[in-house]
């Protein structure tokens, strides 16, 4: 699922995030894909600006094929930027190098965030505030992995979302000729594997403030 982003004279296909995400978090994704500073441009989904970035983006009734338009900001799109010294041509293209690009994304999520994810999904589970727990349990598969004391629930909720989001921003930019079979199915195996990642952490964090109300 995903929703699609005008920015010039560019169409960015985006996943959509679960309807709870805030959209600062929308914003701040955008902002590191294009390169522009988070302030410095709008978001305008059906002709209205979305003003509240503290809102969830289900206020603005933002939902599968929805489009939002950024409008602003000191940059233009890639194509149109002026340069001032002649850029080398890139290496063309080739479905291996293509194949090895998605890989190697992949391979970031699962030997960096998954193991945060599964640390934050047990501290919250276990009412665990900072790492590593009192009772010196831990998840089996994060034991060999170098991981930062985590932080107070809602912040480290955000940071991993974020990340997370951030990578399949990065996943839907790698662009796959129509013939490469077996690139699109790659990329599209680690799109879902990703976006299964961010569905388990948002899930489990819905679910436990929803216990808490």
């Amino acid at each position: 699922m995903s929703i699609l982003v005008k920015w010039g004279r560019e169409r960015l296909h985006v996943p959509l995030p679960p309807p709870h995400t805030k959209l600062a978090l929308l914003r701040h994704s955008l902002a590191e894909y294009t390169q522009l500073p988070e302030h410095a441009f709008k978001l305008v989904h059906a002709g209205a600006v979305m003003k509240d970035d503290s809102a969830p983006i289900s206020s603005y009734s933002i939902r599968q094929n929805s489009t939002i338009a950024i409008i602003g900001g000191s940059d233009l799109p890639p194509h149109n930027r002026p340069s001032a010294i002649p850029k080398k041509q890139p290496e063309p293209k080739t479905e291996q190098g293509t194949i090895s690009q998605i890989r190697s994304e992949l391979d970031k999520v699962r030997n960096t965030l998954v193991p945060s994810v599964d640390i934050f999904l047990f501290a919250i589970q276990n009412d665990v505030i900072v790492w590593p727990p009192q009772n010196g349990s831990a998840p089996s598969n994060t034991a060999l992995a170098p991981l930062p004391p985590l932080q107070t629930p809602t912040l480290e909720h955000t940071r991993l979302a974020e990340l997370l989001l951030q990578s399949l921003l990065r996943l839907d930019a790698i662009t796959a000729d129509g013939s490469w079979t077996d690139a699109r199915l790659e990329r599209k195996g680690a799109v879902k594997e990703v976006q299964g990642v961010l569905d388990k952490l948002d899930g489990e964090w819905g679910r436990r403030n929803s216990g808490r109300l």
